[in-house]
């Protein structure tokens, strides 16, 4: 019998399960998660869900900022010449115990050994133990190139081997495709032919244990008593999935959650007013773009797409779509992270311009699709809003579109697809503050093709150079000015329309403390507490 079958009917039966004296922290969670395995995925909200929850890294970013600070690696030391890394566990790490699983040892090397190599080695029978996954950000992230090998030096004793110098690599591995599984709990489903289930109820070292699972409906967790970072304050924590900014807003002004996230932007003042209320902000370490398939005529002409970036009004959609809770974007990193190129002059809005530069280019009649997400995201608070605003752009200049969308599992796997049509709203938030993790993930050469987070499918040698030289370089001073040469070069060849930066807004009741912004976009209810 698989797992899912046996978890809880109702949000309504898990809720009253928490107990009627245990603290409970419900968070109006925006979506649902794409699994609870967090290296296959991509998806902040399956991060929040997974990894944030469940897992740790071997180190991680100290709350509120983008500062390593050890976590299952209690120290770690680097070679001089940047090519190994060696990593001291921290002793006495449980996984969790669960009605399912109940682990024999603690967290060892090898737990450590097999929670990257799945990902890796395509001999594994753990790398596509989900039919069709791809492990987006392993390969975006170049690991495949980058790690030699992994010995187990000792029981608690783990050493990468590089095969260069990799300037982003601690960072990277921070991130939550990094998070470490427990071997044991793999073998036991492997044995019972139930693989799946890494997928499904998910086993970690984290700060809260998961206990089950409605679709589309609520997780359940609970504190982890062996915490090795010390028990949580509150005792049972709840996603109740609200896809809806609206219905978050509402659940939250009665009471019936306590965090939520992307509110409506027309909503904000509302909820700054309301004197139960907490709202905090941050600007966004994020970008909104359009990307053009430019490997698909005629969107491999860049003059193609930079006549659509021309007739598109980036002022009209911050105005209509962010209301003021963003700024328009002209470079693929967003304005707070080091190496930002202020210099680059943003592509000029002039419809007739563009429509000159089509004819130039021997494009007429042109009908594309523009792929508008069906979620709301930090980067952007409404896709089909934004879509019909470049739609009806688009058609002053004689270009017809047809908006699609598709459910966000479905649209994240699509958008990979070579040969996808169209352009396709996206963004992103970064995931370690390194310019790499913008640039190399989703531009880079490598991040092409089937699971590839480079949704443009653009390949520039001129740029690629330029980002593969600064990330073996160990200069912060020297990157940066190889990073602003990259982004002069990715607005001369626009692959992207980039869109806007956003501020990110995080309303909550004023019972709940202790709980801090995460400049990555993450959500994590490690270290909060709510007044009773």
């Amino acid at each position: 019998m698989k797992f899912a079958h046996l978890l809880a009917a109702s949000s309504l039966a898990l809720m009253a399960a928490a107990g009627a004296h245990a603290k409970t922290l419900v968070y109006c969670s925006e979506g649902s998660p794409e699994g609870f395995d967090p290296a296959p995925y991509t998806a902040g909200t399956t991060f929040d869900a997974a990894s944030q929850a469940v897992y740790n890294q071997l180190v991680e970013f100290k709350p509120g900022t983008t500062e390593i600070a050890p976590a299952l690696a209690e120290s770690y030391e680097i070679s001089d010449d940047g090519l190994e890394y060696t990593f001291h566990l921290r002793p006495g790490v449980k996984f969790h115990t669960t009605d399912f699983f109940t682990p024999t040892r603690e967290m060892n090397a090898d737990d450590v050994i097999f929670s990257f190599l799945r990902q890796g080695d395509e001999s594994s029978p753990w790398h596509q133990y989900v039919a069709g996954i791809t492990y987006e950000y392993y390969s975006g992230m170049e690991m495949p190139t980058v790690i030699k090998e992994i010995q187990k030096v000792d029981d608690l004793t783990v050493k990468f081997v590089l095969t260069r110098p990799e300037a982003p690599f601690l960072a990277n591995l921070a991130m939550d495709f990094a998070s470490i599984l427990s071997k044991e709990y793999a073998d036991k489903l492997e044995a019972e032919n139930r693989k799946e289930d890494l997928n499904n109820a998910p086993v970690g070292t984290g700060p809260f244990k998961f206990v089950a699972y409605q679709k589309d409906a609520v997780i359940r967790y609970q504190a982890n008593d062996d915490y090795w970072a010390g028990r949580e304050k509150i005792d049972d924590l709840i996603f109740a999935i609200t896809p809806d900014p609206a219905v978050r807003m509402q659940k939250l002004q009665a009471g019936e959650c306590h965090i939520m996230p992307y509110p409506a932007p027309a909503d904000i003042e509302a909820l700054k007013a309301d004197e139960n209320l907490q709202v905090m902000e941050q600007p966004g370490l994020n970008v909104a773009y359009l990307a053009y398939n430019t490997t698909v005529a005629p969107f491999d002409n860049p003059n193609v797409r930079k006549a659509l970036n021309m007739a598109m009004n980036k002022e009209a959609i911050l105005e209509a779509v962010f209301q003021g809770t963003g700024q328009v974007a002209k470079n693929p990193i967003p304005p707070t992270m080091w190496s930002y190129n202020d210099a680059v002059e943003d592509t000029a809005f002039d419809p007739e311009a563009a429509k000159k530069l089509l004819e130039e280019a021997g494009v007429s009649d042109l009908s594309m699709e523009i792929w508008a997400m069906p979620v709301q995201r930090p980067y952007m608070p409404n896709a089909r809003r934004t879509a019909e605003l470049m739609q009806e752009d688009f058609a002053k200049i004689g270009v017809k579109v047809e908006i699609v969308s598709y459910e966000w599992g479905e649209y994240l796997k699509n958008s990979t697809d070579p040969s996808r049509k169209g352009a396709v709203i996206l963004g992103w938030t970064g995931d370690n503050g390194d310019p790499d993790n913008f640039m190399g993930v989703l531009l880079g050469c490598s991040a092409t093709g089937d699971g590839g987070a480079n949704r443009a499918q653009w390949c520039n040698k001129e740029f690629d150079d330029l980002i593969q030289k600064a990330k073996v370089t160990a200069d912060q001073a020297e990157r940066t000015k190889l990073y602003e040469e990259a982004q002069v070069v990715f607005k001369r060849e626009n692959p992207w329309a980039t869109i806007a930066h956003s501020t990110v807004f995080m309303p909550m009741s004023k019972k709940v403390s202790g709980y801090v912004m995460n400049p990555l976009g993450k959500h994590s209810f490690s270290g909060v507490d709510i007044e009773e």
